[in-house]
């Protein structure tokens, strides 16, 4: 019996050339659609002016879908990209998401406290729906969180208004380090995931006032106000 199945079998095998069922290929990671950015998802762009979700120096979006929430967030870095919610504008006492690209080349999204000015990693993750990827020298990902969650210290509930933290830089060994840059951005009033807005923050680089020229008028300026007119 057993010598029969083994020559049904191969002759099955040299019929289809496919005896047994291979595995669905893997969905590409979906680029991340910025003309929806005000309309039907809420965004945030950091860097150069007109930058999108693939050039800003930090992205974020957020839409809610159901009784959850999703994000994404994209940065140009190699190490980790993150979103805080907080009650003021300062680190500490955050609730914090963040997509860390491990040496593995996987980005996991892991859940982290602030303490001060150290991220606590919190094992009780509210993220699902996750997905990630690091291409181009940039960590993007998506995941969703609930909207409500019950009385915890450590996760914030999303239908309120809060202030986010924008903040990226590199990992060691999948682990995060000191963000890329000293003041990284916040944005300047509370968030409300019910209002979708596309706002942009310009980077130092391209800040008004941060071009030699600009300096430079301003300091002609200020002599000539204070040496008078001839």
């Amino acid at each position: 019996f057993l010598v029969l199945a083994f020559h049904l079998l191969m002759m099955y095998s040299d019929y289809t050339g496919y005896p047994f069922p291979t595995a669905p290929p893997v969905d590409p990671f979906a680029k991340i659609r910025v003309d929806d950015c005000g309309k039907t998802k809420g965004c945030f762009r950091y860097g150069k002016p007109g930058c999108n979700a693939e050039t800003c120096d930090y992205f974020l979006s957020y839409r809610r879908i159901g009784a959850d929430v999703e994000f994404e967030l994209s940065a140009d870095t190699d190490g980790w990209v993150a979103v805080g919610f907080s009650s003021d504008k300062k680190m500490g006492g955050d609730d914090v998401m963040a997509c860390v690209h491990d040496d593995n080349g996987r980005v996991r999204i892991q859940h982290f406290y602030n303490v001060g000015q150290w991220a606590k990693e919190i094992q009780r993750n509210p993220a699902r729906d996750e997905e990630g990827v690091f291409e181009n020298n940039r960590v993007t990902c998506r995941f969703k969180r609930p909207v409500y969650v019950p009385r915890e210290e450590t996760i914030v509930d999303l239908h309120l208004s809060w202030y986010y933290l924008f903040a990226w830089g590199p990992a060691i060994q999948g682990s995060i380090t000191r963000h890329d840059i000293d003041s990284p951005p916040v944005s300047e009033r509370v968030v409300s995931i019910y209002k979708y807005e596309d706002i942009f923050m310009p980077s130092a680089a391209y800040q008004t006032f941060s071009s030699p020229f600009c300096l430079l008028l301003i300091v002609a300026l200020t002599f000539y106000l204070l040496m008078g007119t001839p």
